[in-house]
C-alpha cells in the first residue's frame, strides 16, 4: 500500500505559512532599510533579490517537469532531484530569501530565509517518512548520497528525455503566481515608506 504524506503535514505546513505573513505584515510596512541612503547598494540588494524570485519561479517549474505527479510513484533522481532531494523547497526558501532582498534589509532576508527553510526542512523531514515507507532501500540509498534541500551541483545528471505532467505544470504556475506578487509588493512598501505614510524604523 503506497503511504502519502499525513494530512497533518499539510496543515502544519500551510498554518505555519499563515504564521509568516502575519509576522512579515507589520515588518514590511514598518520598518525601512537603512541601506536606502547608500542608493548604489540599496539598487544592488533589490536586483539581486529580483534574480533570486525570478529564480525561484523559473526553478520550480523546472522541477515540476520533473517530478509532476511521480512523487508517490517512484525515486525521482535526475535533474533538480539529482542535486537535492527538495528542490522546490530549495527555490522557494531562494524566493523568500529574495523577497527580503527586494526589501533591502539583510536582517528581513535572514528571517525571511531561515523561517521559510526551517519549516519546509521540516515539513521534508515528514513527508520522507512516506518516501521511506514506499521505497525502502532505494529511497535510504538515494538519500544518502543527494542532500536534502541545499543542493550540491556537481552531483547533477539527467537523461535526454523527461516525460511532462501538464495538470500538475498549470498547478504550478498559479503557485509560482505567490512569488511573482512578491515583486510588487516589495515595490508598493518602498513607495510607501519614501512617501512618509507609516512610521517606520531601520533595519539592516
Amino acid at each position: 500500500m503506497v503511504t502519502t504524506p499525513s494530512t497533518f503535514v499539510r496543515t502544519y505546513r500551510i498554518a505555519a505559512i499563515r504564521i509568516f505573513f502575519v509576522l512579515a505584515i507589520p515588518a514590511i510596512l514598518f520598518t525601512r532599510s537603512t541601506w536606502s541612503e547608500i542608493s548604489w547598494l540599496f539598487e544592488t540588494f533589490e536586483w539581486i533579490g529580483l534574480f533570486f524570485i525570478i529564480g525561484a519561479v523559473l526553478g520550480r517549474f523546472w522541477s515540476i517537469l520533473y517530478i509532476g505527479g511521480r512523487k508517490q510513484n517512484m525515486v525521482m533522481s535526475d535533474g533538480p532531484y539529482s542535486v537535492c532531494r527538495h528542490p522546490l523547497y530549495f527555490f522557494s526558501t531562494l524566493g523568500a530569501v529574495g523577497f527580503g532582498l527586494m526589501l533591502g534589509s539583510l536582517v528581513l532576508t535572514a528571517f525571511f530565509g531561515s523561517f521559510v527553510f526551517a519549516v519546509l526542512l521540516a515539513t521534508a523531514r515528514q513527508e520522507e517518512e512516506a518516501l521511506r515507507h514506499n521505497f525502502g532501500d532505494q529511497y535510504d540509498r538515494y538519500a544518502a548520497r543527494v542532500p536534502t534541500i541545499l543542493p550540491k551541483p556537481t552531483l547533477f545528471r539527467t537523461d535526454g528525455y523527461i516525460t511532462v505532467d501538464v495538470a500538475h505544470l498549470r498547478g504550478n504556475f498559479f503557485d509560482a503566481l505567490v512569488f511573482l506578487a512578491l515583486i510588487p509588493i516589495a515595490e508598493a512598501a518602498e513607495a510607501v515608506q519614501e512617501a512618509g505614510w507609516l512610521p517606520t524604523f531601520g533595519l539592516f
